[in-house]
């Protein structure tokens, strides 16, 4: 018997676009400049301007602006890059595109983020040697490694991670700091922007993010000699005085298109109203499944002078079927989905690293509790009412 998908009450996610935006892409339609034109560097600009970084590179997906940046830090082949299990797989994925190892640091479990004191345990035990050492690195596929060269932390769910902690255990060892921002653009550490952090970030526009580009992501950085290469490597390795048929670098078709690209520009005009909007629909969740039993909403820390809501993860009690509930909120109509499963867990991980469960005990139980629920910027309070109302039946069914 074919099952059927259940029909949804309300959407999981939704761009939040208006006539504006979609004049605005007719406009370029209706040019021969559809890549390469003004409206990149349109882009480019507000989103350094906003930010306060001297470069913005407008690339193609954040998966590749990662990508650019491992490439832009000199990082080689057994190269060891310090990061999170707990993120989308785009974070280790662009390490290991330049055959780089990545060497995984436990969440802690109020955010989700890297665990700053492990972190400095790791690099510390890395730099000394030895067995030391031996603890951090994978059971295979590390036998010849390289130096530990850089720290790649995420700003899971728009929540930025703890940068005074990378930033000291960086400056102790000259280590390239990489911060993947791809979900908390907008978002504030002690008052700074999330993506300036570091000596690169990166942010993402897919369309359940903030602001969307349809596909598209954003490096930022101070650095005058990354951001050239960079923007070398996004269009084919041509660097500034090539010609068109003229290569410097090994590069890659890395570019963002102009109708993203002004879609982009006219999503940043509107930036600080999607944020608030954004955090309009978590504050309704919280207000309702803040005093529900087995129920953990989202802690936002005292170093997060600004959340930028990405999506709203809860966690059930262990006690508590995850997926089988998630299946039965489907059948209610509510589409939810787990939000992260671990990386080093992914099949590929596990057959090249010899990964196992129970190595990072608090990404693996974060990441068997997390349901998404429906988010987005246009998300109504009926809806929220209508998503917790029926969480809540079932939980005490």
């Amino acid at each position: 018997m074919t099952r059927t998908n259940p029909i949804f009450r309300v959407p999981l996610s939704s761009p939040d676009i208006t006539d504006v935006e979609r004049q605005a892409v007719m406009e370029v339609l209706n040019t021969p400049n559809l890549s390469m034109g003004p409206h990149y560097q349109a882009f480019e600009k507000a989103i350094a301007d906003y930010v306060g970084v001297k470069h913005a590179i407008a690339v193609s997906s954040g998966t590749s602006g990662l990508h650019l940046c491992i490439r832009a830090a000199g990082i080689q082949p057994g190269d060891l890059v310090l990061t999170t299990p707990f993120s989308f797989m785009a974070s280790t994925n662009a390490i290991l595109y330049e055959k780089a190892v990545p060497v995984f640091v436990d969440a802690e479990a109020v955010t989700g983020n890297i665990d700053p004191q492990q972190l400095i345990q790791a690099a510390d035990d890395l730099m000394s040697g030895g067995k030391a050492a031996e603890r951090w690195l994978p059971k295979k596929g590390a036998e010849r490694h390289g130096d530990l060269k850089a720290i790649l932390p995420v700003d899971v769910f728009g929540q930025p991670a703890e940068m005074d902690a990378v930033a000291e255990i960086a400056k102790k060892y000259h280590l390239t700091v990489i911060e993947d921002s791809c979900e908390a653009l907008g978002a504030g550490y002690k008052g700074k922007q999330a993506g300036t952090l570091g000596d690169m970030g990166v942010f993402a526009f897919y369309p359940n993010k903030q602001i969307t580009t349809a596909e598209g992501g954003m490096i930022v950085t101070d650095d005058d000699g990354a951001a050239e290469m960079m923007r070398a490597l996004r269009n084919q390795g041509r660097a500034p005085g090539d010609t068109w048929l003229q290569h410097s670098y090994l590069g890659y078709n890395y570019r963002m298109d102009e109708l993203s690209a002004v879609l982009g520009a006219v999503q940043m005009s509107r930036l600080d109203e999607l944020l608030a909007k954004r955090a309009q629909v978590a504050a309704w969740y919280n207000q309702r499944l803040g005093d529900l039993p087995m129920v953990e909403i989202p802690e936002v820390v005292a170093t997060t002078t600004r959340m930028s809501w990405f999506v709203y993860v809860i966690r059930v009690s262990p006690q508590i079927d995850r997926d089988g509930f998630i299946h039965r909120l489907a059948e209610a109509g509510i589409p939810a989905r787990p939000y992260f499963a671990p990386i080093h867990l992914q099949l590929y991980m596990m057959e090249m690293f010899g990964y196992q469960p129970g190595e990072y005990p608090v990404t693996e139980d974060l990441g068997n509790r997390g349901i998404a629920l429906p988010f987005s910027s246009v998300l109504t309070e009926d809806q929220v009412e209508l998503v917790c109302e029926v969480l809540g039946d079932l939980l005490t069914d």
